[in-house]
């Protein structure tokens, strides 16, 4: 039987259920700090965009470039499409990721891939023979 997901003693439906305040409360201070200053035009765009998403009035992708927003309950099960500083990356979000900011989930940066040297290169590579 899979485990039900509580965030601090709530499940899904509870947190979905409780006020905007009331789940402020719950979260920590940074979170709560950030919330409690108050929401940006792209981030009032961003929820308003899901909440309409949830209800089914949206279709097609949401795009954001709102890092820096707080996954809150209602957003659970929706995808999103945020920008990584070069594209967009698909997010689903899970309920494991309330609490979170959006952009902990997006990785900006790449795996650094080294080639080979070339001639010139180094010192040892002088004496590399050609053929």
């Amino acid at each position: 039987m899979p485990r039900e997901y509580k965030y601090r003693g709530h499940s899904l439906d509870q947190l979905q259920g409780m006020s905007f305040e009331a789940f402020l409360q719950l979260l920590p201070s940074r979170q709560r700090r950030t919330l409690n200053r108050g929401i940006s035009d792209e981030k009032k765009k961003l929820i308003e965009e899901t909440r309409l998403a949830k209800e089914g009035k949206i279709k097609g992708q949401i795009k954001t470039h709102a890092r820096d927003m707080v996954i809150l309950p209602y957003m659970v099960g929706l995808t999103l499409h945020v920008h990584s500083g070069r594209e967009f990356a698909a997010l689903e979000i899970k309920p494991e990721m309330v609490g979170h900011y959006i952009g902990e989930y997006v990785i900006t940066n790449k795996k650094v891939v080294h080639g080979t040297p070339g001639i010139g290169a180094s010192r040892s590579s002088l004496y590399v023979p050609l053929k």
